[in-house]
């Protein structure tokens, strides 16, 4: 009745975050914890920085680059908790986070259901994070979790879930081989061994947001787009092993389309195979068209040219951004330095 949570921390080039994140894991109320950080090769002072927390809860090791997905397996092997926390090096969890969804264990929920909470984003400053609710913010099946992230094209932030060790064994370890959407697959398994999840809003995670050097981003990459369209084809054989319905084959043909647009022009083989999908379950894909503040850019110089300014743009927007915002937290730190001096 008092179980043992571990929290995972794969880390990599996270210096600069490290070290609030430990802290935010430290910090948490729940008192049975122990913390594994794995350091994956990093190039960077970001296992120094983790060294400085060893201690009895707190353990750190190191290993060869070789990828986030093994990192965190590593980490797993390593654990002997109940329950799993994954936490990446530059997310932070709130102080009772662990606790209340820990509590929701008394209203009769088993091991084999997820446990999620709220999330949040943010640059710089954690106090200025967004929490902007979703249809999948509630108590689902994994059925209807899987049609609404489909249908809708939305996600739950990694760190929000809280995994039994029973369901951990159950869904496998962490696919090596996924270099992007590696938590989309990984959470897609965990979904199906599941019986369902409980939210618990309370229960918040502040997710960081790092641009365009984080493993969600895919741009141009041929082997990212390609484990991308594996993942996709594992979520949509997962939606329709659980529900078959005319209405999950047209979430997952939305789902194609929402996502052609990511494969067009570079990869048209992988083009003909969601249309091809999208054929065998009662629908089709039009051809991709370009936001139309692009589309001038596609007439005068090539699609190419287009889906690279469509990827550039926002990326000069959010660094744009992310600077405002770094200048503000740099200032919000010298004026609580100054006050307590």
């Amino acid at each position: 009745m008092n179980p043992l949570v571990s929290i995972l921390i794969p880390a990599y080039n996270a210096e600069h975050w490290i070290a609030d994140t430990v802290r935010s894991a430290m910090a948490q109320t729940w008192p049975r914890k122990e913390i594994i950080i794995v350091d994956d090769g990093s190039r960077d002072q970001t296992l120094a920085s983790a060294r400085r927390f060893e201690s009895d809860s707190v353990r750190v090791v190191s290993q060869r680059n070789q990828g986030a997905a093994a990192a965190r397996n590593t980490a797993l092997s390593l654990s002997r908790g109940d329950y799993i926390q994954w936490l990446d090096a530059d997310d932070l969890l709130a102080p009772d986070k662990i606790e209340r969804q820990l509590a929701a264990r008394s209203a009769g929920v088993g091991t084999r259901t997820l446990l999620s909470g709220s999330w949040g984003h943010f640059l710089y400053r954690p106090s200025k994070a967004r929490f902007l609710p979703s249809s999948l913010w509630t108590d689902l099946s994994p059925a209807e979790f899987l049609l609404r992230k489909l249908s809708e094209r939305i996600y739950m932030q990694t760190a929000v879930w809280l995994v039994s060790r029973e369901l951990s064994e159950a869904a496998g370890p962490w696919d090596t081989t996924m270099i992007s959407d590696d938590d989309g697959e990984y959470f897609c398994r965990l979904l199906l061994a599941s019986d369902g999840i409980r939210f618990v809003p309370e229960a918040r995670v502040y997710y960081r947001i790092v641009g365009a050097s984080s493993l969600s981003y895919v741009g141009q990459s041929n082997r990212k787009l390609e484990a991308l369209w594996g993942s996709m084809q594992k979520h949509i054989r997962a939606l329709r092993s659980l529900d078959d319905s005319a209405r999950a084959r047209a979430a997952c043909v939305t789902y194609l389309q929402n996502y052609a647009i990511a494969f067009y022009p570079l990869r048209p083989d992988l083009l003909a195979e969601m249309r091809q999908s999208a054929h065998e379950l009662g629908g089709d894909i039009p051809l991709p068209r370009l936001p139309w503040k692009y589309q001038w850019i596609q007439k005068t110089a090539g699609w190419h040219s287009a889906k690279r300014a469509q990827m550039f743009l926002p990326q000069l927007k959010w660094r744009v951004i992310r600077y405002w915002d770094k200048l503000a937290w740099q200032a919000e730190k010298e004026r609580y330095s100054s006050d307590v001096v």
